[in-house]
């Protein structure tokens, strides 16, 4: 009996001086084509900057003129533009948007040839953002690569980056800011607070409620129940299809009451007439619907803290999720009622929101929520993008920006200090407004959980939200997504390339605490209770616990 051998053709060797470029896209046609000309200049300089050191980049996959763009759009697209590609080939996956790390993911972890991640410095859609995403998606699956960074392309710490890559086959930067955590130095009262939590979190256990996991690619952002079940966490994996369910639940007189609470608190929303390009009352009502029913679902289920997609699925049914997830991450917010007893659900409580369904903040912000309640702070927490930065003033000064999770305890105002803008139409077709505001100055400790090949970890360090003028704070949000809440951060000890080359999200996640003492107290008892619970722990920047 004969077989039907398959066929397996490699693709013919590079030759010397020669390296390929790829660029991972969005999965929304719409984003890609409004995003193509950044890629394309980018492009350019790239090609300009590897042929000065002799280096010929071919792009592994033409520029398709029909869809008007020239980005892998699709898992199964990076799986077939991989198979052209030579396994032993240098390999530059190049970015200038925010892309989905899942389209070049199979290709790369079977690569052997030298990897470089880049993306230039620009918050416009953006790429430095989708290159930290894609970075902690190789990190977790333990596949080497290197990693820079350039707003010019033709700055020194670029060009030297470069030149080592090409020679030596990877990049090393500075991350001289990052030490382990040693028990022995927290203070007393704080170590033994984190480990009593720990403890206590292990004997009761709580839900994480996962509304359809896995979001835009991020692989990163999964964290598996072999890893997170031995915290005492669990995951219950609930669809989106039912928080559209529950929101038809919701009558038209329970969002108008959630309505009214708000405008009675002074938040502004900003309104039209056009759905498609405005943001309308329909709209915000829809919002709020899911917000109660967001709210009902978690109590349904025991949930502890909770995660919305939305982006995938979800955005075709509803306007965005925003605004629910601003307030549900505030512990000042509508009340929200059982449909049969009538009892206020977690009342006097935030129920903390990981956006994106981002399960490495969803279990930092778990954690944090545990820790500030004990110690009689506020517990509102937010995840944000890092988006960018720009010198001001002498220092460096962070751009954190999220589409609208974060609270508005977290703003200068408040609720009085907050607005909520359309969401823009390439990525949120049906609208629905942000919970927008500038975060207030003050302290912060911020981190980041992530997955690498040996288990969890956790980096952390400190910060302070700067008030900068308003036309400063104007431009920033210009240059990035201004329907978007902001925090202008510096953090202490860590300089803007240091914390590129560590970082491993796109996500970074910020608290406030009243003062320095109660800050780094605070920062203390989270270790303590990561460390507790078996996170490996590691320190950042300038911290003082003992």
């Amino acid at each position: 009996m004969g077989y039907s051998m398959p066929e397996v053709k490699e693709p013919e060797p590079l030759a010397p001086g020669e390296a390929v470029l790829v660029a991972s896209g969005d999965l929304r046609l719409s984003a890609n084509v409004e995003c193509w000309p950044a890629q394309a200049e980018m492009e350019e300089r790239v090609r300009a900057a590897f042929q000065a050191e002799g280096v010929h980049v071919l792009r592994g996959h033409p520029v398709d003129l029909g869809l008007g763009h020239g980005f892998i759009w699709s898992q199964r697209m990076g799986m077939d533009v991989f198979k052209t590609i030579p396994r032993d080939a240098p390999v530059i996956v190049a970015e200038a948007v925010w892309q989905y790390s899942h389209h070049v993911l199979a290709g790369l972890r079977d690569h052997e040839g030298p990897i470089l991640t880049l993306a230039n410095w620009s918050g416009q859609w953006p790429g430095l953002v989708g290159m930290l995403n894609l970075n902690a998606c190789l990190s977790k699956m333990g596949k080497p690569y290197s990693t820079i960074w350039s707003e010019s392309f033709d700055d020194p710490f670029f060009l030297n980056g470069i030149r080592q890559w090409l020679r030596e086959g990877r990049i090393t930067h500075d991350t001289s800011q990052v030490r382990d955590l040693k028990p022995e130095s927290l203070p007393r009262e704080e170590r033994v607070l984190g480990e009593a939590l720990a403890a206590q979190l292990r004997r009761e256990k709580a839900v994480m409620g996962v509304f359809d996991e896995g979001c835009m690619g991020m692989y990163n952002g999964i964290i598996e129940d072999e890893l997170l079940s031995p915290l005492g966490v669990y995951k219950e994996r609930l669809s989106q299809s039912a928080l559209v369910a529950a929101m038809r639940t919701v009558t038209d007189t329970e969002a108008a009451k959630a309505r009214y609470w708000l405008d009675v608190k002074g938040m502004n929303f900003v309104t039209g007439r056009d759905p498609t390009t405005e943001l309308t009352d329909a709209q915000i009502m829809e919002q709020l619907k899911m917000y109660i029913a967001a709210v009902r679902v978690a109590h349904d289920f025991g949930c502890a803290t909770i995660g919305i997609q939305y982006q995938q699925g979800l955005k075709d049914m509803a306007p965005a999720s925003d605004l629910a997830e601003g307030l549900l991450n505030n512990v000042d917010r509508p009340p929200v009622y059982h449909r049969e007893t009538g009892e206020e659900l977690y009342r006097g409580e935030a129920l903390p929101h990981f956006n994106e369904v981002d399960e490495g903040a969803g279990l930092d912000a778990l954690i944090t929520n545990r820790v500030w309640r004990a110690m009689g702070l506020d517990p509102a927490t937010t995840l944000h993008d890092v988006r960018w930065g720009d010198w001001y003033g002498g220092q460096y000064v962070w751009v954190f920006l999220i589409s609208g999770s974060a609270p508005p305890s977290h703003f200068k105002g408040g609720y009085r200090g907050a607005s909520s803008e359309r969401q823009p139409p390439m990525y949120f077709p049906l609208g629905g407004g942000t919970l927008k505001g500038e975060s207030r100055p003050g302290e912060i400790v911020w981190s980041r959980v992530y997955v690498l090949p040996d288990g969890l970890h956790l980096d952390i360090g400190r910060g302070t939200v700067v008030d900068l003028p308003p036309e400063e704070t104007r431009r920033r949000w210009e240059a990035t997504t201004p329907q978007w809440p902001i925090m202008n951060a510096v953090l202490h000890g860590v300089t803007r390339d240091q914390f590129m080359a560590r970082h491993k999200a796109n996500h970074v996640q910020v608290v406030y605490a009243p003062d320095a003492g109660a800050w780094d107290k605070a920062l203390a008892a989270k270790a303590a209770m990561f460390h507790a619970l078996g996170v490996k722990v590691h320190i950042c920047g300038d911290v003082k616990v003992g």
